[in-house]
């Protein structure tokens, strides 16, 4: 997996989203370069359609929901719809589930101010749909809390203690 850094993302809010609201309908945008490893996340209340290749399908988009009573970060990846063969879809599945993680801690960590302002969300489950017409592709996968990916993309301080 490659390593977060998070001088390589870029954050963009688009209006009338702000770091404390909406809740309801919140939706995240990543992309990325693979040339330079930058990571590009739009956080509005619709999805930045413009950033989004329409030959590559690579992204990953997010929507806060309520689901049974409670938060749910629902996530979703495009695996194929037809246009890949099964053999192009596996690699797809593949990758995207090997990324994930790199993903959702840009994510988090690009709105990571929402959490000050809301911090019951800190435990919300974070699920991700691969959608696929290959049924073994097409899985909602339970993928933790953004605390979990808050506290994976903060450096940690190391301290050694010296005998005096």
């Amino acid at each position: 997996m490659t390593e977060f850094n998070p001088e390589k993302l870029h954050v963009t809010f688009e209006p009338p989203t702000t770091s404390f609201s909406p809740i309801q309908g919140r939706k995240y945008t990543l992309t990325h370069s693979d040339e330079t490893g930058e990571l590009f996340l739009a956080v509005g209340k619709r999805y930045d359609l413009d950033a989004i290749d329409q030959k590559l399908r690579d992204e990953v988009l997010a929507e806060w929901k309520t689901r049974n009573g409670e938060y749910v970060l629902m996530g979703k990846v495009h695996i194929s719809t037809g246009e890949f063969d099964e053999k192009l879809a596996k690699i797809r599945y593949m990758i995207f589930k090997k990324e994930m993680n790199l993903a959702l801690t840009g994510m988090v960590y690009g709105d990571r101010e929402f959490y000050v302002h809301n911090p019951w969300l800190l435990d919300s489950p974070i699920l991700v749909h691969f959608e696929s017409v290959y049924p073994e592709y097409n899985e909602v996968l339970y993928f933790g809390t953004p605390r979990y990916y808050l506290a994976s993309a903060t450096p940690r301080r190391v301290t050694t203690r010296t005998q005096v």
